[in-house]
């Protein structure tokens, strides 16, 4: 007895190769959507709603680690103030979090 006969019983042909590779590849989609795209996504709107619940005179920090206080609001910028006298406009989008006065993140997108 040959060594494919043991590992293939029952004379299967093959016929349902096919059905099995269809299970397979939406196995493998549902997984990938389960593990990578849907927590992005939900991440997303996190940082969409904190963006859009941002209001003058919160203190945030940007992406780039700089923390300051909300002084001015458009659609797609803010200008935060960092010092006494010292005033940065940056994109609304390249907020990291918005922090309570003693330093404590209250929301974070990572």
């Amino acid at each position: 007895m040959s060594m494919m006969a043991i590992l293939m019983p029952g004379g299967t042909t093959g016929s349902n190769t096919p059905v099995i590779f269809a299970v397979q590849i939406a196995a493998f989609i549902a997984i990938f959507y389960f593990l990578l795209i849907r927590p992005q996504r939900q991440m997303q709107k996190k940082h969409r709603a904190m963006l859009e619940a941002v209001k003058k005179g919160d203190e945030v920090m940007t992406e780039g680690g700089i923390i300051g206080e909300v002084i001015f609001l458009k659609d797609d910028r803010m200008t935060i103030r960092t010092a006494e006298n010292t005033r940065i406009v940056v994109a609304r989008a390249k907020i990291a979090r918005v922090l309570v006065t003693d330093g404590v993140s209250i929301t974070e997108t990572k």
